[in-house]
């Protein structure tokens, strides 16, 4: 009797092994045993060994997919961490699968615009989870048993994904469309590719034809996809990748067989789980339908002085709501005062900005920021020089915070603005001990610019001092210290 094949939720990419075919009749072979449930990680079963490939899977770009987003864990075993795989579905917001938040242990990140994560550092942005959202029905780990694989990852920073190529999520109203006999897409960064984004093509079956395995297929909130002999099948890894029939996300990577030669089963978003997770990620906050502007949009004060400018405001499909006023990309010395702070959206404020004597001279990008109560925000520049607007004492770069705290081999994020100096500053950063060197998004700054650096922690516990310069184009440098601890 055949050994029980075990399965796992899946976490990565779609492999199997083939049977030579001959031109002589055989005989129908025994019903194949039951196969084992397993914990649903991104590490493979003991004992398990899949095929070493992908079989009818193809390589996949994120520019083709633009919505897929590659997870990764402290501790995850694929590349970087690489430990699931999920969809960019709002500004700050990710569909992915239950289990790849709670099963697994270790800090969680993300990885965007890079379809080959062995190599670190080309990818186009990072970003931390700020938190998540199960669904009501996965209350705890080994959930995703009885269904209901289902989660809203809200991220630190926005993402880079415009939101007309956010992924599509299905509903109730979508039942037509995961019906046996369409076919569909899934996409995942699998382990028998080394963390290579790879997709493959579907089919879904009636889940009365399904049940392989121990745990049962439950057609209400699972999806049978795929071949039960090993012809294509998702594998630990690719947990919580999207699969897409019409465009539309259907369901969500949940489980199947360990050696990834059974039917691949996904959480169905097209009935009430779809509902939850479509109202689940509107509750992200808006972008807002107001406007804001500044008249004049730029302005010339000589050091010590100070100038004003109006800022303008557009009310939008909420009305005349309230919105919060603030400044930032000041050069050092210099305070921006408003009056008021707070206008209702159609309304004017003034807004007045003193520079001091020891202000430095050069040209600086003041962006204001409108904010509502839900969190929605939008932003005007102004364009302010100072003196000449030459300035001879290069940029001056500060970050914010100056200092983190991350376990070994984790990411640590600050924010990293430049002020002064002449032209676009180019940012770099080095430090003794890292594994390799910090990433920053965007690399290059104009004078008052932020940008995101991305620092991974070594494997060694300490304190380390990273120094983060800014070189503008007069080939004039600032530094500012940051201090890691690594636990």
């Amino acid at each position: 009797m055949r050994a029980p094949r075990l399965i796992l939720p899946l976490a990565v990419a779609l492999a199997v092994t083939m049977t030579p075919m001959t031109g002589r009749a055989a005989a129908d072979p025994p019903p194949r045993p039951r196969s084992t449930a397993a914990t649903p990680t991104d590490r493979l079963t003991p004992g398990a060994t899949p095929g070493p490939g992908i079989v009818n899977g193809q390589p996949a770009s994120y520019r083709d997919h633009p919505s897929v987003i590659a997870g990764l864990r402290v501790g995850g075993s694929g590349p970087q961490g690489a430990s699931c795989t999920a969809s960019v579905v709002g500004k700050r917001t990710i569909l992915t699968a239950a289990h790849c938040m709670i099963d697994v242990a270790g800090e969680k990140s993300y990885v965007y615009g890079d379809d080959d994560l062995t190599t670190a550092g080309d990818e186009a942005f990072r970003t931390r989870v700020n938190k998540y959202v199960t669904h009501p029905e996965y209350r705890q780990a080994n959930d995703w048993r009885k269904g209901y694989d289902v989660a809203v990852v809200t991220t630190q920073d926005d993402l880079p994904v415009p939101q007309s190529q956010w992924a599509r999520v299905a509903g109730s109203g979508d039942a037509a469309l995961t019906r046996p006999g369409r076919t569909g897409t899934v996409l995942g960064f699998g382990k028998h590719q080394q963390g290579k984004l790879y997709s493959a093509t579907l089919p879904v079956n009636d889940p009365g034809g399904c049940q392989v395995f121990d745990v049962s297929v439950n057609g209400e909130v699972m999806l049978c996809t795929g071949y039960d002999d090993g012809r294509t099948g998702i594998c630990s890894g690719d947990s919580g990748g999207p699969f897409t029939v019409d465009g539309v996300v259907v369901g969500i990577v949940s489980f199947g067989a360990g050696t990834c030669d059974r039917y691949s089963i996904m959480a169905r978003l097209t009935n009430a789980m779809g509902d939850w997770a479509k109202e689940t990620i509107g509750q992200e906050p808006g972008e807002g339908t107001f406007g804001v502007g500044l008249s004049p949009s730029a302005g010339k004060v000589e050091p010590g002085a100070y100038i004003s400018t109006t800022v303008t405001s557009q009310a939008g499909d909420q009305g005349p709501e309230g919105l919060d006023l603030s400044a930032a990309g000041l050069p050092a010395g210099a305070r921006a005062t408003f009056q008021p702070v707070r206008v209702n959206a159609g309304d004017t404020a003034k807004l007045t900005m003193e520079t001091a004597a020891s202000t430095p001279k050069g040209i600086y990008k003041i962006t204001v920021t409108a904010q509502n109560g839900s969190g929605g925000a939008k932003t005007a520049d102004y364009t302010l020089t100072v003196g000449d607007g030459g300035g001879t004492e290069g940029p001056q770069v500060s970050v914010s915070p100056a200092s983190g705290t991350v376990q070994r081999g984790g990411l640590a994020q600050a924010t990293v603005t430049v002020t002064g100096g002449s032209g676009t500053s180019r940012l770099s950063a080095s430090g003794p001990g890292l594994p390799i060197s910090p990433f920053f998004n965007p690399s290059s700054v104009g004078p008052g610019g932020t940008s995101q650096v991305m620092i991974f922690a070594p494997f060694t516990p300490g304190t380390y001092k990273i120094t983060i310069t800014a070189t503008d184009g007069a080939s004039k440098s600032g530094s500012t210290l940051y201090t890691l601890t690594v636990r």
